[in-house]
């Protein structure tokens, strides 16, 4: 069952679409779904004692067997709604873990998923679980065999994350040797970024005719793919990566767990910013980008917007011109549209990324000029 409390953010999602994707990816059949609103969370039960009743009631109903929250629930308010509900209650930030941990298939890769998860399970020993509650002790005792436990699954799991981030150094250090030696082969590089099933990998696929995994769900590749791209028209090869994929309030921890990876788009001399053209809410995705991008210092990279699958646009969404400028963070951005699918559009951005290769930063390759912005939801 799917809850989503409205708090007064400015995109609320109130059919709770993307969290459904999100419980499907992770292998979840949705049984329910409810939202509500309020000023503030409960501090003990997040949605309140009313709206837990409700909420206990529609879960019996539905057979529900698991509550998953599209915000993220303290340790505290989880342990309280647990024992509320009597189903297991899981939050928006462990959901996106277990896509990762299934997901993942470097070494790297699976690295990074293992220091977030344990970066989350630490938050969550004090009292969380029955074997761990405190034991009254006898006289001229602290505690009792609880507080020990607590202590030692803090120290077990503290030394736990101590050497996964030291694997994850040396894994850091290796692709620094690596960029190195891009630099000294003066190597361009291009990294995709962008929000979640906005189909870069095919893009990608597209773009290098390679054969990375290509999937529509969400987060279907999370390990950096780079391989060599030819442009004619530049005359020169390429460096072209594949990351994983960006959603609105990914967890601080996945951001920081993943750094090894993105820093493959921060040391980037240009980023190609995928974005779901036949998506209405791809402003929102948009600006969700462009967060992550500032939050791991990739801001100021160059970009260029690419809208994809063009071929999913109604005739009425469909541009006026294959390309423009967007406003973006107060600079006008090229935009290209293109079909990863169809290959529509894909010679015409080869153009403009050789243009940018070749030391011509013109955001409109052969002197083409739109005639006019589009129009319906590719425009908006």
């Amino acid at each position: 069952m799917l809850v989503g409390v409205d708090l007064g953010q400015p995109h609320f999602d109130a059919g709770l679409e993307e969290l459904g994707l999100l419980a499907e990816s992770a292998g979840f059949r949705v049984a329910d779904r409810l939202t509500c609103k309020r000023r503030a969370p409960d501090p003990a039960l997040f949605v309140g004692s009313g709206k837990a009743d409700e909420i206990a009631m529609l879960a019996r109903a539905s057979g529900a067997t698991e509550v998953l929250f599209d915000q993220a629930l303290s340790p505290a308010q989880q342990r309280n709604l647990e024992r509320h509900l009597g189903l297991p209650v899981n939050d928006r930030t462990l959901l996106i873990l277990e896509i990762f941990a299934q997901r993942a298939r470097s070494f790297e890769g699976k690295l990074q998923v293992e220091l977030a998860r344990l970066q989350y399970l630490s938050t969550r020993l004090v009292r969380r679980w029955s074997h761990l509650e405190r034991q009254s002790g006898g006289i001229g005792m602290r505690g009792g065999p609880g507080e020990t436990q607590i202590e030692l699954d803090r120290r077990m799991i503290g030394e736990a994350i101590k050497r996964t981030r030291d694997r994850l150094e040396k894994v850091k250090r290796q692709r620094a040797t690596q960029r190195r030696q891009r630099e000294r082969r003066e190597a361009f590089t291009i990294s995709l970024v962008g929000y979640t099933n906005a189909g870069k990998s095919s893009l990608f696929n597209a773009l290098v005719k390679a054969r990375a995994y290509a999937a529509d769900q969400l987060f279907a590749t999370l390990d950096t793919t780079t391989r060599q791209l030819y442009l004619g028209e530049a005359g020169r090869t390429v460096s072209l990566s594949d990351t994983v994929g960006f959603i609105r309030n990914l967890p601080h921890g996945l951001v920081e767990a993943f750094a090894a990876t993105l820093k493959e788009a921060v040391d980037a001399d240009l980023l190609l910013h995928v974005v779901d053209a036949s998506n209405p809410e791809h402003p929102e995705q948009i600006k969700a980008v462009q967060e992550v991008l500032r939050d791991i210092g990739a801001d100021a990279v160059p970009q260029v917007l690419v809208f994809n699958k063009l071929d999913a646009l109604d005739p009425a969404q469909r541009p006026l011109a294959p390309e423009d400028r967007l406003e973006l963070d107060g600079q006008l951005v090229p935009r290209i549209f293109v079909s990863a699918r169809s290959g529509e559009g894909l010679d015409l951005l080869r153009r403009h990324l050789a243009s940018r290769v070749g030391g011509r930063f013109d955001e409109f390759p052969d002197g083409i000029r739109p005639s006019g912005t589009p129009s319906g939801g590719a425009g908006a």
